[in-house]
């Protein structure tokens, strides 16, 4: 069983979800917190595997809740469930290793799929060895906050996917090789899907000029698509 810890501000919305949890095979509800003490003091006590973590609580946000965490050694991992919906705070919560960024108000069947790619991932990753392709596609397009573009042919969904997470993870605009050093692609293809899905609106474009007169091209992920 995944032990999963659910914590809200609003001890109404922390039922639901805790239900909602409850429903899906394979996932029990360990406890509940309404604040990031209680949160914190829980995951010191418990063995929890997964915390679904609202972002706004009375005493901290959830943000610093997962960078408490990580730095008292604690890999719990985490997948952020809050209204709020600007780019930074993604930007953050995935900088900060939330595994999923799930807006409210949502349905059982939106969390259930979420739940359901965790899983799947944890097997994935507790068995060892190698996954097939096609079984990294489907574990990351479940997880993924945003739809994949519609991809031309010979392009993969799993590699649009790591640019989508390396260029939201990142602080500011990357160049191409930037990209490229982050996902370890080549940096023919970090451009190459770059330009794609800068062609799709999911990417905007900028130019940086230096001391040699060329300026260089610059991407980051638009806020509209976070």
């Amino acid at each position: 069983m995944i032990e999963v810890l659910v914590v809200d501000d609003d001890v109404r919305v922390a039922d639901v979800n805790a239900a909602y949890v409850a429903k899906v095979p394979g996932f029990r509800v360990a406890a509940k917190a309404h604040s990031a003490a209680e949160a914190l003091r829980i995951v010191e006590e418990l063995p929890i595997d997964l915390v679904l973590l609202d972002h706004y609580l009375p005493d901290e946000t959830g943000l610093s809740v997962v960078r408490t965490l990580r730095e008292r050694g604690h890999q719990t991992d985490v997948i952020m469930v809050t209204a709020a919906r600007d780019v930074a705070t993604v930007q953050a919560a995935m900088r900060h290793g939330a595994l999923q960024y799930l807006v409210k108000p949502f349905s059982y069947a939106g969390l259930r799929a979420k739940l359901e790619a965790y899983a799947t991932l944890r097997r994935t990753l507790d068995g060892g060895g190698e996954a097939e392709q096609a079984e990294v596609d489907r574990i990351f397009g479940a997880l993924s906050a945003t739809p994949a573009p519609e991809l031309p042919k010979g392009h993969s969904p799993t590699t649009a996917e790591l640019v989508r997470r390396a260029l939201m993870g990142a602080e500011g605009p990357l160049s191409a090789q930037e990209l490229a050093n982050r996902t370890r692609l080549s940096r023919q293809t970090a451009q190459r899907y770059l330009k794609l899905l800068e062609r799709s609106g999911r990417v905007r474009l900028s130019l940086k000029y230096g001391d040699t007169g060329r300026p260089e091209h610059r991407y980051e992920w638009t806020s509209s698509h976070s």
